[in-house]
Order: structure tokens, then sequence, then C-alpha cells
């Protein structure tokens, strides 16, 4: 491990945005919605990223469901107008038509992929939000996705799969519960762990193939050359014991954390 550069990674997306940051180290976030019921702390995320992207009905939700995570504002009509997409993506066979003229009359783009159907929701938007951006962004980019966990499981299983389709690109689904992204095999793995809002559970899982050897450091059941394998043992219902843990594995693993009610 010690020879090789750590990939870090932090939630500091579930805390409040810095009032000062130093732009040169400071993460690039992008946020894309799903149509899944919102999480509690979506506001949070909207702050932080510099590009907001709706895949189709996940308009519908940010439209409904922003005014009711913000009960202590009264205008329904200002939280609407604040909390704009920049971009909506998708096939359109989702959203609303009120919803769609709304954000089309505060000038939202309309982006229409009806024309391909091979690819999910979720990959047109991360592929959007590549294109638009920069190389430097592209180096400290992590993309979040809320409303990924959650309804059906095929398409939880079809986002977890975009995951692995970019594999190079820091992606975090999100849902009220927990977090989950991809840890490549390419790199080692270094997560600081925010105990004010996530943890102490956690897991590793091996997708797509069985893992012959993964080590970590900072869980109470640490992996020390372990074999992972659907079938076989699995590190689930783990515990973070402290702020940081480290993870070197001969395969691509899921990283998840649960996340605490409070946020």
């Amino acid at each position: 491990m010690a020879d090789m550069i750590p990939m870090t990674h932090c939630s500091t997306f579930l805390l409040p945005r810095p009032k000062i940051t130093d732009s040169s180290i400071r993460t690039t976030h992008a946020l894309i919605v799903l149509n899944q019921p919102l999480p509690r702390f979506t506001p949070l995320l909207w702050e932080h990223a510099k590009v907001r992207v709706c895949a189709d009905g996940g308009a519908n939700r940010v439209f409904d469901n922003m005014p009711e995570l913000l009960p202590h504002e009264q205008d329904v009509s200002i939280i609407r107008e604040r909390y704009k997409p920049d971009v909506i993506k998708g096939d359109m066979d989702s959203i609303r038509p009120d919803v769609l003229n709304f954000y089309k009359n505060f000038g939202t783009k309309i982006v229409d992929n009806s024309d391909d159907q091979d690819t999910t929701d979720l990959h047109k938007c991360i592929a959007y939000v590549l294109d638009i951006m920069s190389d430097d962004e592209k180096a400290n980019l992590c993309i979040l996705v809320a409303g990924a966990l959650g309804g059906r499981f095929d398409h939880e299983m079809g986002n977890i799969n975009t995951l692995c389709w970019f594999s190079t690109t820091r992606i975090v689904l999100l849902s009220d519960d927990c977090l989950i992204q991809l840890l490549p095999s390419t790199r080692y793995h270094e997560i600081n762990v925010l105990s004010s809002v996530e943890g102490p559970h956690c897991g590793l899982i091996p997708i797509g193939t069985p893992c012959g050897s993964s080590t970590t450091t900072g869980l109470q059941w640490d992996l020390d050359n372990t074999e992972m394998r659907f079938g076989g043992l699995v590190s689930t219902s783990n515990l973070v014991k402290g702020e940081t843990v480290t993870v070197k594995s001969d395969s691509d693993l899921l990283w998840t954390i649960s996340l605490k009610k409070q946020t």
C-alpha cells in the first residue's frame, strides 16, 4: 500500500458548505436527481453542487419534495425558483407537463434523449456531466446521485452497474439510510469517516467478479488478504472503529456506510 497514491474519500457534502474554501483543492460536486423520494439532506447536496441535473421524472421529485424538506419556509414558489435544475435530461416519459413547463419557463435546459433506449437515465446524466466539465474539474469531480436507491430492485442494480461503467469517476449513490460508491481495484483507498453524520455500520461487497484478496484497516472486523465472493464471505454488518478506513483489493468493491438520522 505504501507505494500507491491513495484515493481519498470524505462525505463533506453532508455538512454545510464552508464560507471560505481553497478553490485549488476543493472538490467539484455535481448533483443528479433520479425519480425516487429525495433524501432529507438534498438541500445540502444542492448547495454543494456546481451543476444540478434531473433525470426526467427526477424533476417531479424536486418540484414536489423540495418544499417538504424546507417546512420552515412558507413560500413554495420561492423554493421552487431557488431549487431550479440546470438541466432536465432523459426520454421525457416520466416528467409531468406542468413541471416541464414550469422549469422551461425559468430557463432550465431540456435535453430529450428519447431516441436512446440502450442506457439508463443515470448513465445519460453522468455522460452529460462529464461532457460539460473541464479537465481540471474532472480531476476533482464527485458526482452525487439522489434517489438512486429504493423502489424497483432492477433500477437499483442498473444504477450500481452504472458505477462499474464509469469506474474511473467518483460517483456516490445516496438514500436517507446509506451511501454507496465504487472503490476501483487500481487504487488504494483512504476513507475519512465523518462520525457526526455517517456510520458506524458499513460494508465492503465484491461486485462483478470474486475478490481474491482484500486488506483493510479501521474496521471492527478487518480483512487481511481475505477472499470475498457471492456464495461465500462478504463483509456486511461491519463497523467503523475510528476516523479513517483504508482499503486495498485486487477487484472492485462497493463501499457502503450508514447515514445518521440527525443529518
